[in-house]
C-alpha cells in the first residue's frame, strides 16, 4: 500500500509542477493586455492585477471561497490607461488608484459583502 500511496503522490506532484510550469511560461511570455487564470493560491506576479473571481474545481474544491482568479497584464500598457480592476492586489507600480466601488465579479471571500472591493486605476508612469 505505501508504494501505492509513494507512486500516487509522485504523480499528483508531477501533474502540479507541470500546471505550475504551463502557468508560469504564460505569465512570463505575456504581452500588455493578455488575460490568464490562474489558481489563488499563486501570488498575482508584478506588473499585473487581478480582474476576476470565480470557483473551480481543478483548484482544490469543496469550499464556497473564490479560489480561481482573472489576471490581466499591465506592464507595457500606455500612460493614460484606464482600467477596472479587483482590490485583491496592489495596483503595480506607475499605477494609481482613482476610486474604489463593489464589483460582483471580483467577490474573493466566502462572506458576503457590499463593500468596495474594486478600484478604477490609471497609468501614470
Amino acid at each position: 500500500m505505501s508504494r501505492l500511496r509513494a507512486a500516487a503522490l509522485a504523480l499528483g506532484c508531477s501533474a502540479a509542477t507541470l500546471v505550475l510550469t504551463a502557468t508560469t511560461a504564460t505569465v512570463a511570455h505575456a504581452a500588455p493586455g493578455d488575460i490568464v487564470s490562474i489558481c489563488a493560491n499563486q501570488y498575482t506576479p508584478a506588473g499585473w492585477v487581478d480582474i476576476a473571481w470565480a470557483n473551480d474545481y481543478s483548484c482544490g474544491g469543496g469550499t464556497f471561497t473564490p479560489n480561481r482568479k482573472t489576471m490581466e497584464q499591465v506592464a507595457g500598457l500606455p500612460i493614460g490607461t484606464t482600467l477596472n480592476v479587483c482590490a485583491s492586489a496592489l495596483p503595480p507600480a506607475g499605477w494609481v488608484q482613482v476610486s474604489e466601488f463593489y464589483n460582483s465579479s471580483c467577490r474573493y471571500s466566502a462572506v458576503p459583502s457590499l463593500e468596495h472591493n474594486s478600484w478604477r486605476i490609471t497609468r501614470v508612469s
